[in-house]
């Protein structure tokens, strides 16, 4: 099915059913008002339509309730997306023989808004994104060489890009991951570390365009989770949403061996 000629309710259905499918071998629990392939499909639609759990349960319980019968209260459903964020690691890409890393600044918190609560009582940290001050968290994430995630991690928004160096030292022997200069560490880099100087390697613009896909169609750059758990779920069903809607129609190559990615037709 194309996206030119689907509904929504079309789409969902398909989603649904490729989720579904990669999830045969999970098992249902006996009391469970969802199967696991439900649960995920919430999640990366909550992921897919962006902002607050609030306003996506109402959207929810108005608008699929034919697909979801049984939908869950709100805070039992966060709950399992949190309990169950590791199910959506089957949709995260294969390493290739050539990557890209970067970090992208997520903001949860107005500045203005920095001492409004104690510090024991948020996650979010200030610190910069793009040359300028945000109140949130930083997320790094590793691309295959056809823009899809590999691999992802979140942490303070006050920490260097060297914090995400793990994501890169797992993936030593299976990809040459390619990075800006903020990844450098004086104490030496990994062996499958290439740090790019700026203005050569445009590979690296895949992860730009990565970004802004995921900001214009899933509103990444703001959210609003009060606490670690359930923003890395909300990273991973985002992650997850990216590389199965990237790859609805097939990853398709032009004559120069670019591929061309899109989910603007897939906004929410």
């Amino acid at each position: 099915m194309t996206t030119q000629d689907c509904t929504t309710t079309d789409f969902i259905t398909e989603l649904f059913c490729r989720v579904d499918d990669a999830m045969q071998d999970v098992p249902r629990h006996d009391q469970a008002n969802l199967c696991p392939g439900e649960t995920v499909t919430l999640g990366l639609l909550f992921a897919l339509k962006g902002g607050s759990a609030r306003a996506f349960h109402r959207w929810a319980r108005r608008d699929l309730t034919g697909l979801f019968p049984r939908l869950p209260e709100r805070t039992r459903l966060f709950r399992l997306l949190v309990a169950h964020q590791d199910w959506t690691r089957r949709f995260l890409a294969q390493p290739t023989v050539l990557g890209v890393i970067d970090s992208y600044g997520l903001e949860l918190v107005h500045p203005i808004r920095e001492r409004a609560k104690p510090e024991r009582e948020r996650i979010a940290t200030k610190g910069k994104s793009n040359f300028r001050w945000i109140m949130g968290a930083k997320v790094g994430v590793v691309l295959n060489q056809f823009g899809l995630a590999v691999d992802f991690d979140v942490a303070a928004a006050n920490v260097g890009d060297t914090a995400f160096r793990p994501l890169i030292e797992r993936l030593d022997g299976q990809m040459l991951i390619l990075s800006d200069q903020g990844f450098h560490a004086k104490g030496g880099d990994p062996p499958n570390l290439k740090v790019c100087e700026k203005g050569k390697w445009n590979d690296r613009m895949v992860v730009e365009t990565f970004f802004s896909m995921l900001t214009g169609v899933c509103h990444f750059k703001k959210m609003g989770q009060r606490a670690w758990a359930y923003l890395k779920a909300r990273l991973a069903h985002t992650m997850a949403v990216f590389n199965l809607l990237a790859q609805w129609e097939g990853l398709r190559p032009d004559e120069n061996g670019f591929v061309p990615l899109s989910l603007a037709q897939f906004s929410l």
